[in-house]
């Protein structure tokens, strides 16, 4: 029998494209939500046209926009505003993450929404959100790292200040989007209200800062780049064996003691410049060099041996073709499998949260531009064929 679904029975109403709105109602599909996307005819999603390709299809498209069903509107025609209101009265949830203003000027703002369904919970995803100097201000991933502080703190010590390889901007911001529509669903079930959801992508890069902010606020030091090693834990950075780096995480003085034995080195434990954290940060250099001397002497494998028997967290540098093939990664099906009209049989990243009762699920491939369109328009808004031609003559979809 299959289990039920998370999310079974909210619908969502998806204007968003390229990475952030995309990622947060692909999280929200892939629980259960039905997920209407809503494109502009032709041109469609932006990352429609982003590479890699397979077979003319967008590999970066079809990665975030899994479990949902797409129909083309275009929301700059009087018939297609219509139409678009008569949805709002049928969703829980609209989501989009237009540059702040456009709905508004579009006449379908959260003020005109919510008179049509009081119900209705409007998420918005932005650079900088709908209030504040910057609101109005155009981003992308790339100035939200550079604004954010997030790459002034990443890179080697002494370097240049370095984007983060994914773009964690877009990202967060597409978690903390799903979040706070789940938030809003939640109250909305309490009190019956939807609301407005404001989720502003420079906000989130703020929020996850974590001890860079601390640091600063408690000791007023700026913090910079300091390569791949912890700002306050150590040993906490990878150390050479003898094929290759190997990533190697002391996170408490237990774990020092543990670390020490395992690699045969008891006395160090004991080591009154290196028996605490604070010591060891205090006394980093003289202990690095111990630590890597010791570490070139295996080879990774060997050392992940040892470390793993004896409870010491590390890992090896994987690239990307390792992590694919890791067969801790296939075990949690975090690659899967899924076959495109177009495209074939492709791989996609798979679900991240796991849920005895309501599990997640991929249940249909990235949509083509405008493929549900005439499904949706019957299924929503009991229209008829010759209606639907009609619409598409004047271009609304």
């Amino acid at each position: 029998m299959e289990k039920s679904k998370a999310l079974e029975g909210v619908k969502i109403l998806d204007l968003t494209r390229v990475l952030a709105g995309p990622y947060a109602t692909m999280i929200l599909g892939d629980l259960g939500a039905e997920i209407i996307k809503v494109e502009i005819p032709v041109i469609g999603d932006d990352s429609r046209h982003f590479g890699p390709f397979i077979n003319g299809e967008s590999a970066y498209f079809m990665s975030l926009n899994r479990n949902k069903r797409s129909m083309t509107l275009n929301l700059k025609t009087e018939e297609g505003k219509t139409i678009f209101k008569r949805f709002i009265e049928k969703v829980d949830v609209i989501v989009e993450n237009f540059k702040p203003g456009t709905m508004d000027k579009l006449g379908l703002g959260y003020d005109v929404l919510k008179k049509i369904n009081p119900q209705i919970i409007f998420a918005s995803s932005s650079g900088f959100g709908q209030t504040g100097p910057y609101s109005k201000k155009a981003a992308y991933d790339g100035v939200i790292q550079a604004m954010s502080g997030i790459m002034s703190i990443t890179g080697q010590e002494g370097g240049e200040p370095t984007r983060v390889g994914p773009s964690i901007g877009d990202i967060t911001a597409g978690l903390f989007t799903a979040i706070g529509i789940l938030t809003a669903l939640q109250s909305r079930n309490t009190n019956g209200k939807g609301q407005m959801v404001d989720i502003a992508m420079l906000d989130c890069q703020v929020a996850i800062l974590e001890n860079a902010i601390a640091r600063y606020l408690v000791s007023g030091d700026i913090p910079k780049p300091i390569g791949n090693r912890h700002s306050s834990i150590v040993p906490f950075e990878p150390f050479e064996a003898s094929d290759g780096s190997l990533m190697i995480a002391v996170g408490n003085d237990l774990l020092w003691q543990k670390f020490c034995t395992a690699m045969n080195r008891k006395a160090l434990a004991e080591d009154e410049r290196f028996k605490t954290n604070l010591k060891r940060n205090e006394n980093y250099t003289q202990l690095k060099e111990i630590i890597a001397e010791e570490i070139q002497k295996k080879s990774i494998g060997q050392w992940q041996s040892i470390f793993d028997q004896a409870g010491v967290p590390c890992g090896p540098i994987n690239t990307i073709d390792a992590v694919v093939s890791n067969e801790q990664v296939k075990a949690r099906e975090m690659i899967v499998d899924i076959d495109h009209p177009k495209a074939g049989r492709t791989q996609i990243p798979g679900i991240p949260i796991k849920m005895s009762e309501t599990p997640g699920r991929i249940q249909r491939p990235a949509p083509e531009l405008g493929e549900h369109t005439e499904i949706l328009l019957k299924e929503y808004l009991s229209m008829e064929d010759d209606e639907i031609e009609l619409m598409k003559e004047k271009g609304v979809f």
